[in-house]
């Protein structure tokens, strides 16, 4: 499969460029600022990764940040959903997102379930949403919707390391994506970034990245900078989400305060 970037582009392209292997770039976004989070959507990247689970962005701020990203006609907007939850992956699915992450999955059995939950009868048991949102992105043909809408499940425990192979084996599912803190976590690090985990942690990533290749999904992995985005995406790696708007407002705000503070002298 090619990982050279397609003649297709623009949110409506995400799903099957997920698919094909392409490598696409995205940005995490933490608050609920949907002024913040039209800005980055301009900027080019592949896809907006919305966190429902860990930021501040809670499901009443979902449709707020997809409208915002899909103000700026650039960017795929994905959401994070809190847990495997087929409800909150029909919620998130219903606000026009063109894919859902979903975190914490430990087996093919719940992938399975997660990949259902996606589509619509008889590939699953998503209920149509109607004249709602969704329609207005993705159409009203299920079929049609379900071919445009990604389902990713996260690989962070050791019990989704164990059940890897069946896990990207599932029928449906488009794509694999790692959470490097809590996979650190379930590999004996005692924080993340704890040396005394990072060989594990490497031969893990390889182990999963190996194992998309195989089946012919994608295989992304949430990272802090552009340069670890470029270094993963050279190693097998097929899609990479940069960082976070909270982190990064933080990092900004502390160089500005030193800078004109003199303490950078």
């Amino acid at each position: 499969m090619s990982t050279e970037r397609s003649a297709r582009s623009g949110p409506e392209a995400f799903a099957a460029r997920l698919r094909e292997r392409e490598r696409l770039v995205g940005y995490w976004i933490a608050l609920d600022n949907p002024a913040g989070t039209e800005r980055i959507a301009g900027l080019g990247y592949d896809y907006i990764g919305v966190d429902g689970q860990h930021g501040v962005l809670h499901q009443p701020g979902w449709q707020a940040a997809m409208l915002a990203v899909d103000a700026r006609g650039h960017s795929a907007g994905v959401i994070r959903v809190p847990s495997p939850d087929p409800v909150a992956i029909g919620i998130a699915l219903d606000t026009g997102a063109r894919g859902v992450v979903v975190p914490m999955v430990e087996s093919a059995e719940q992938t399975r379930t997660v990949v259902r939950a996606c589509r619509h009868h008889p590939a699953g048991t998503r209920s149509l949403g109607g004249p709602v949102r969704a329609e207005l992105r993705l159409g009203s043909v299920p079929a049609e919707i379900d071919d445009r809408v990604a389902c990713i499940v996260m690989i962070e425990t050791a019990a989704a390391l164990d059940d890897l192979e069946a896990i990207c084996a599932t029928e449906g599912l488009d794509a694999v994506y790692v959470g490097p803190a809590d996979l650190s976590a379930a590999l004996g690090a005692k924080w993340f970034g704890d040396p005394a985990a990072a060989d594990a942690l490497e031969a893990a990533l390889v182990r999963i990245t190996d194992a998309a290749r195989r089946y012919g999904i994608a295989c992304g992995i949430h990272v802090m900078d552009g340069e670890g985005a470029a270094k993963r995406l050279a190693e097998g790696f097929t899609f990479a989400t940069i960082s976070s708007d909270i982190t990064h407002l933080q990092q900004a705000a502390a160089a500005h305060l030193e800078a004109a503070r003199g303490l950078g002298a």
